[in-house]
Formats: C-alpha cells, sequence, structure tokens
C-alpha cells in the first residue's frame, strides 16, 4: 500500500508510534492540554503570528483561543518536544524538508 507523504507531515507513521508519541507529549503538557500546546508551540516559531486551528465546539474554539495567552514554551520543554519528535515521528516522515 503507497503513502501519501510530502514533507513533514505525519503521513506514513504508524499508528502505535503516533499513540506512543503523543502519550509523550503529554506528560510535558503541564497547566496546558496537549490541544493547546500544538498551536502555542506553532505561535513561537520565527515569523508566526496567527495559528488557524480546527475546532468542533464552542468549547475547543475557547481552548484554542486560550493557546495565545499561555507563556512561550521554555528552551527546556521546546527541546523536549523536538527530541520526541526526532527519536519517534521522524524516522516515520518522508525525508524532504
Amino acid at each position: 500500500m503507497e503513502t501519501f507523504d510530502l514533507g513533514e507531515t505525519l503521513s506514513g507513521v504508524p499508528f502505535e508510534v503516533g499513540v506512543r508519541a503523543a502519550r509523550n507529549v503529554t506528560e510535558f503538557a503541564k497547566g496546558a492540554s496537549t490541544a493547546q500546546l500544538a498551536p502555542r508551540w506553532i505561535l513561537d516559531q520565527p515569523g508566526v503570528s496567527t495559528v488557524i486551528p480546527g475546532a468542533r465546539n464552542t468549547s475547543q474554539v475557547k481552548s484554542n483561543a486560550a493557546a495565545a495567552d499561555l507563556e512561550p514554551l521554555s528552551a527546556e520543554l521546546a527541546d523536549s518536544l523536538r527530541e520526541i519528535y526526532d527519536s519517534q515521528v521522524r524516522p516515520h516522515v518522508h525525508d524532504r524538508c
């Protein structure tokens, strides 16, 4: 079976690997949900001023908006998230970037 995989996406990551990585990220999400941690991480990237996350209900919209009020991620936390990605996810994504 062929898997569509273009760039640094999660396409092609085995389900079990994705679940394990998500659980590892959860360990670092103290004081925030993982759903808030993701847009906070995106906002911390140079040149990014806006994140447009999806939401199915009012509660998710409010949670997403609250991510902008979180403090920027510490260098330690950013490094920990990068380590999870590099060690668990990156080996399964296409190496185009």
